[in-house]
């Protein structure tokens, strides 16, 4: 079997080559018959007999030539470069004739090549261009980053060392789920022994997923950087190239240059890319993809995964995976990394603003409020915006009004200013964006309204109204949707409350309204005429989801005759709730249009018929005291794990000391190593492992003395293989 892929590989190698050949001489061919007659067209006019006759006996023609099977003439007048050419006919009168027009004629005489001429001119001649092509286009291939001949079968694969990842779990926030499925893979390749011991084997692999922008490639650099060993990181489109085979060589390549690096992580990115589910049709059973998929699955099911190689995968497809590759023994080990939720995202902004300069009073919990549903991407993104902005305002730190542009921005796009609106567009949407904040303000299931303008931005909108909840929802209820959906017919609602008319501008809202309604109706279960019966299923549920019906026509109608009956419902209590305020719909809608953009704050004290700025200003305060009262809370935190921490470092040395006695120096220094952590870690665990050690080395002596050698050997063995070459050489 290995013989036959040997050939496959070898043939693979060769055919390359007959292509360029081929594809050359096709090329020549092309040009031959299409491209140089083209540069000759123009010179040479082709000629029936009887008029080149004619043109010879008017005495136009100053030279012909005679050949076997044409006649070729050259104009009298020297201004006319074209060439005549007309076909040979059998006529006795025609050397009568070109004497009789005194013109200049001969007969091509035929000249016979030797047979080495000829050989060389037909065969060999052809042969050598079409080598020289074929070297010089193989070359070119070889130097290029497609996977040329040169590196066939090698693979692309990053490779970091331990230093050079830069990352630990101390740089991803968010994903507390995550790391903790994740730590277990850490502490076995630093002590593989104790689950070798009871007979445990670590899983061969562990899939992340999740949407994109959530940290699946950083937390696999995490663990690289927290395990302190190699980490390989390729891409799954990397294994594909143009040639057949390669994908099979590049993995055995990856997967042995692993297992001489062991302990290491492997890690492929997008690995849906090459993991596909596979099919049944007689064409594409064999193609590219599949051949890397089957030697994949081949390379996993043969090494050994107790020398400590770790394969990791991410990917937002998951549902698109091969079964082969999800079975135990491959990639048994699911991790899922979602979207951050309300703790997450403040924590990602925390992160991220290390290494901006803001001011003290700057509110990341109220941004992290502002952003639900954001991608770990998504909000470093916002810091860096907030930073720019900051630096186009000729400011020297981040402030609240830098980040809250930068969510702006995130959301809706940069502001139009140069785009002008009339004054009727502009009180339009003005009454549009109050009708969806005063019909939520109304309802008791709605979300409180965070800020509303009517600046035009670049997304194509006019303006926006912001709603943000209190508390983070995961899990919403049947009145909380119908209130969502009586909110986004509000707009259209106070359009036709107060102009009588429907405009364009609620495209969006209705459009999210009939996505809500149907959820409702074919996927929540929440109508008595259907109950629980679901009719739609969501596909790529990680980017964005496509939606699939499973019902029949008819019960189709019928669910788009309910989803028309839920969204009527909202609008006409939308109606009734702005005919009933409609004063307030008034005031509040002069207010904006005077400002543009207002707050929340503002509007709800609008609505209360209080002072808007005193209600700002009373709002700022209490938001200065509530961060004041955070950061004496995070001090004294700090604070607190400092002082635990050297009392805990205090218990390591009077435990080594009481130690002393009963061990020797190699054990005790064994002790000690085994109780300081090696990583970042809480004040309990590092706690629970220093007493852990001590009680092991009181109970045996000599296997601590043992270990502790052993930790020594393996030190010296790490930094020889980690030192920089510059070093080594000053070793030398």
């Amino acid at each position: 079997m290995n013989n036959n892929n040997n050939n496959n590989n070898n043939d693979n190698g060769r055919r390359p080559l007959y292509y360029y050949y081929v594809l050359a001489l096709v090329v020549l061919m092309l040009l031959n018959t299409h491209v140089f007659p083209a540069f000759f067209k123009a010179k040479v006019s082709e000629l029936p007999y009887n008029s080149f006759i004619q043109m010879m006996d008017e005495g136009k023609f100053g030279k012909v030539e005679i050949s076997e099977k044409r006649i070729a003439a050259t104009a009298k007048d020297p201004d006319d470069k074209k060439i005549y050419v007309t076909g040979r006919v059998e006529d006795n009168q025609l050397v009568e004739k070109l004497t009789k027009s005194k013109v200049e004629f001969s007969q091509v005489i035929p000249r016979e090549s030797g047979p080495l001429e000829s050989l060389f001119t037909n065969w060999i001649l052809p042969i050598i261009i079409f080598f020289i092509i074929g070297q010089l286009l193989m070359r070119y291939m070889s130097g290029k980053g497609i996977g040329g001949m040169g590196n066939f079968g090698k693979s692309n694969a990053k490779v970091y060392m331990q230093a050079q990842t830069g990352v630990t779990f101390a740089d991803v926030a968010g994903q507390d789920e995550a790391k903790e499925s994740l730590v277990e893979l850490v502490d076995f390749l630093h002590n593989p022994g104790k689950y070798s011991a009871i007979g445990a084997t670590m899983p061969k692999g562990a899939l992340l997923v999740g949407p994109p922008g959530t940290g699946k490639t950083l937390l696999a650099k995490a663990i690289a950087g927290e395990a302190k060993v190699p980490f390989f990181s390729i891409s799954g489109s990397e294994f594909i190239e143009m040639f057949v085979g390669m994908g099979a060589a590049r993995v055995r390549d990856l997967f042995k240059e692993a297992q001489k690096k062991a302990p290491c992580i492997v890690f492929i990115d997008e690995i849906d890319a090459i993991g596909k589910k596979r099919d049944n049709g007689a064409f594409g059973s064999n193609d590219e993809r599949e051949q890397t998929l089957n030697q994949l699955l081949s390379e996993m099911d043969g090494f050994d995964g107790s020398k400590g190689v770790i394969i990791l995968a991410a990917t937002n497809r998951p549902e698109s995976l091969d079964a082969a590759l999800l079975r135990p023994g491959r990639f048994d080990r699911r991790i899922p990394v979602e979207l951050p939720d309300l703790n997450g995202r403040e924590a990602i902004l925390k992160v991220h603003a290390k290494d901006v300069k803001m001011r003290d009073d700057v509110d990341l919990k109220k941004i992290a409020r502002s952003t639900p549903g954001a991608s770990g991407a998504e909000l470093a993104n916002i810091i860096n915006e907030a930073a720019l902005c900051a630096v186009r305002n000729k400011r020297d730190k981040v402030t609240n009004v830098d980040l809250e542009q930068a969510v702006d921005i995130i959301i809706a796009g940069y502001q139009r200013k140069s785009m002008v609106i009339s004054e009727e567009e502009k009180k339009n949407t003005a009454y549009h964006e109050i009708g969806h904040a005063l019909v939520a303000a109304s309802q008791t299931h709605s979300a409180p309204v965070e800020k509303i303008t009517i600046i035009p931005h670049t997304n194509g909108s006019l303006g926006y109204t912001m709603q943000v909840d209190e508390q983070e929802k995961v899990n919403y209820t049947k009145e909380d949707l119908f209130t969502k959906i009586v909110t986004f017919t509000g707009g259209r609602a106070a359009e036709e409350v107060v102009f009588n008319h429907m405009t364009a501008g609620a495209s969006n809202d209705i459009e999210q309204a009939t996505r809500l309604a149907r959820a409702m109706v074919t996927r929540f279960g929440m109508t008595e005429e259907f109950g629980m019966m679901g009719m739609e299923t969501i596909q790529n549920a990680y980017l964005g989801g496509d939606a699939t019906l499973t019902c029949s026509e008819t019960t189709l109608a019928k669910v788009d005759m309910k989803v028309m009956e839920i969204i009527k419902e909202a609008h006409v209590k939308a109606l009734a709730i702005l005919r009933e305020h409609r004063e307030d719909l008034d005031r509040l809608a002069a207010y904006l249009l005077e400002k543009e953009t207002i707050t929340g704050v503002e509007f709800m004290a609008i609505l209360n018929n209080e002072d808007p700025a005193e209600a700002v200003r009373r709002a700022a305060e209490e938001a200065e005291s509530r961060n004041a009262e955070q950061r004496v809370k995070d001090e004294e935190k700090a604070r607190r794990e400092a002082e635990e921490l050297a009392a805990k470092q205090a218990q390591w040395t009077a435990a080594a000391g009481m130690a002393d006695g009963a061990l020797g120096t190699e054990a005790k220094d064994g002790a000690a190593q085994g109780a300081h952590p090696t990583q970042e870690k809480t004040v309990a665990e590092v706690d629970a492992e220093m007493r852990e050690a001590i009680r092991k080395a009181e109970a045996d002596p000599e296997g601590a003395e043992r270990e502790a050698r052993t930790v020594e050997e393996n030190s010296r063995l790490t930094d020889a293989e980690f030192r920089p070459a510059d070093e080594e050489k000053k070793d030398v």
